[in-house]
């Protein structure tokens, strides 16, 4: 098990910035890939970023490239996610997830997930 925890949503303004953490409590987590994924209310969950474990892979969504990015403090078991230019469409639950490798997009890839941080951009 990887336990996570995200931190760090809230509500804002469109235009403004915003930076989720995402905590684990292994030892083993700067081994593993991370990712962010979102899901809005009656839309399916979809990817946003990840990284791999040695940080020198990343992947995003065509929707947030160049307003997003993802990076991770393998000291402190903790991966990132620097939103800016946010707009209301990228308002819903964010999750972390952690998986075994491969920056993919699917979440079936990634088997630990965290409990999700709400993001709410006000227009």
């Amino acid at each position: 098990q990887v336990p996570l925890v995200e931190s760090g949503g809230g509500v804002v303004q469109t235009g403004d910035s915003l930076r989720l953490s995402c905590a684990a409590s292994t030892r083993t987590f700067s081994y593993y890939v991370k990712a962010w994924f979102r899901q809005a209310p009656g839309k399916e969950r979809e990817f946003v970023a990840a990284i791999t474990g040695s940080g020198g892979g990343t992947n995003y969504a065509d929707s947030v490239k160049g307003r997003f990015t993802i990076s991770r403090d393998n000291a402190k078991n903790t991966v990132y996610l620097q939103m800016s230019s946010l707009k209301p469409e990228d308002t819903a639950v964010y999750y972390c997830a952690a998986g075994i490798s491969g920056a993919y997009s699917s979440p079936s890839r990634y088997p630990y997930w965290g409990q999700g941080t709400q993001v709410t951009v006000s227009s």
